[in-house]
């Protein structure tokens, strides 16, 4: 199982960072492997939400299967992998200060034998943890250039 953490401090009140993370489909804006995110149904929040989320990274592509788990407003967005890749992800907002944001990331992934197992495990959350602490940077400017 690859176990990964990112967490970044956003210039933003948490109300504002909330707002734009809880649109589901606002990720590809600051998610560089989240090319696109199809709903399955109508619903586009809360606990029960289906998607899946085209990924890429480098030459690998793939459809990745979610279904929201958790959802606390203002504070959390929970998520179990359906798919090809398996597990558990999860956002926590916590006030940092004035005006900041503490945005937490954590995943527990299994990727498919096919992909390395175990050792895809490893060197899987050492490429996931790379990316994903761009995608926060990207995060954390998308409230820089409201400023």
């Amino acid at each position: 199982m690859a176990r990964i953490r990112v967490s970044t401090t956003i210039e933003a009140p948490l109300d504002a960072v909330w707002e734009y993370v809880r649109r589901i489909d606002s990720h590809t804006e600051w998610m560089a492997d989240a090319e696109s995110i199809a709903f399955q149904g109508t619903q586009a929040e809360g606990v029960g939400t289906a998607f899946e989320c085209r990924t890429k990274i480098g030459p690998l592509r793939l459809t990745d299967a979610m279904v929201i788990t958790e959802w606390v407003d203002g504070a959390s967005i929970g998520v179990r992998h359906t798919g090809l890749v398996t597990g558990e992800g999860r956002f926590t907002l916590a006030p940092a200060g004035t005006d900041r944001t503490e945005f937490c990331w954590t995943e527990e992934l299994n990727f498919p034998w096919w992909m390395g197992g175990l050792l895809g495990d490893i060197i899987g959350a050492r490429i996931l943890e790379w990316v994903w602490r761009r995608n926060l940077k990207t995060l954390r400017a998308q409230f820089t250039s409201r400023q």
